[in-house]
């Protein structure tokens, strides 16, 4: 059960506008919340739903106990509509639906709800269905669409609602959400080093690949910096299996350059930023023994290869120069 409180501590500049209007009492008819997946944009929605309806509110604050909040707590509120992809899409018939129960009044009093799940998955029909209920809102109604890609929503939907834009989580409150759907802190913390996207880090963890490249990349650094004749082996035999598309060679990359970042991070006593968690021992021995200046050098080398892929070079050539480059410094 979440406060506004609760909600600003992640999404501190959202949560803010909209107290501001429900302190003036001037919500608007339809919000367009724009964020990637995890960030709560439905928590914020379904918030602003209690605040919208409870009689009891402290302030803004919803009272969570009237049957209101406790009802929209549970999914059972009446006056709360919901539209989510029917399939692959939300049709035009969906939006008819719900036009057709909006024109019934609401079930306790005049106020209504609706939440478009995913709406830039609607079609351009169901679109411009709904275009004509925000042209014409039936007060008091509240239209909240939520989307991954508001590029995607009609321009036209876009100027008749207020934008709210979701930033991404903070990266404990990312590692925690990945934590809570059972990765292991050690892969979540690689994982929000990488990528915001919620969707991307679950896809990231589809067959161990990612624990398998961390593994990868701590074995080139830990051969790099004690036993460098064996670094070419690693490579053929290990590194170039599993980076094989042009996006794995980049995450590839993107893992060595945070092990880099890991020891200027060791290096300046930024223990709670490491991205590889586990590695502290290793990661202090190699700090003692590399400067500032050649770790610059190296994740400088390193951003250059990532720049050579995107020329269809060898990745063989590419990744044989690039720990050449970090050997010698």
């Amino acid at each position: 059960m979440n406060t506004w409180l609760d909600l600003k501590l992640t999404q501190p500049l959202v949560v803010k506008m909209l107290e501001r209007s429900l302190e003036k009492d001037r919500l608007a008819h339809a919000y367009l919340f724009e964020g990637s997946r995890g960030t709560g944009k439905k928590q914020v929605a379904l918030q602003l739903a209690k605040s919208f309806f409870c009689k009891e509110r402290l302030g803004i604050e919803p009272c969570q106990t009237c049957s209101d909040c406790k009802r929209i707590e549970h999914g059972n509120h009446p006056d709360i509509h919901f539209i989510t992809p029917d399939g692959q899409s939300i049709k035009k018939a969906q939006v008819e639906h719900l036009q057709k129960e909006f024109s019934y009044r609401g079930m306790e009093s005049a106020q209504k709800v609706y939440i478009v799940e995913d709406a830039d998955k609607m079609t351009a029909s169901a679109g411009n269905s709904l275009l004509k209920f925000l042209e014409d809102p039936t007060a008091p109604t509240v239209a909240i669409l939520l989307t991954e890609r508001g590029s995607k929503i009609l321009p036209t939907i876009h100027s008749r609602s207020q934008h709210l834009t979701f930033a991404p989580l903070p990266r404990d409150a990312f590692m925690k959400k990945l934590e809570e759907e059972g990765i292991s802190r050690v892969i979540s913390s690689v994982l929000a080093s990488l990528t915001t996207s919620f969707d991307e880090a679950i896809g990231l963890t589809e067959g161990d690949w990612i624990a398998q490249a961390r593994s990868v990349v701590i074995q080139l650094y830990e051969e790099l910096h004690d036993r460098p004749s064996q670094v070419f082996f690693t490579l053929q035999e290990k590194w170039l299996p599993l980076f094989k598309d042009r996006r794995e060679q980049e995450l590839g990359l993107d893992l060595i350059l945070l092990w880099l970042r890991d020891l200027l991070y060791i290096q300046v006593g930024k223990y709670d930023e490491l991205t590889y968690i586990d590695q502290q021992n290793q990661l202090e021995q190699q700090a003692l023994s590399t400067s500032q200046e050649k770790m610059s050098r190296n994740m400088s080398a390193v951003l250059e290869a990532k720049r050579h892929l995107s020329a269809n070079v060898n990745v063989q050539l590419l990744m044989e120069k690039l720990l050449l480059s970090i050997q010698e410094g």
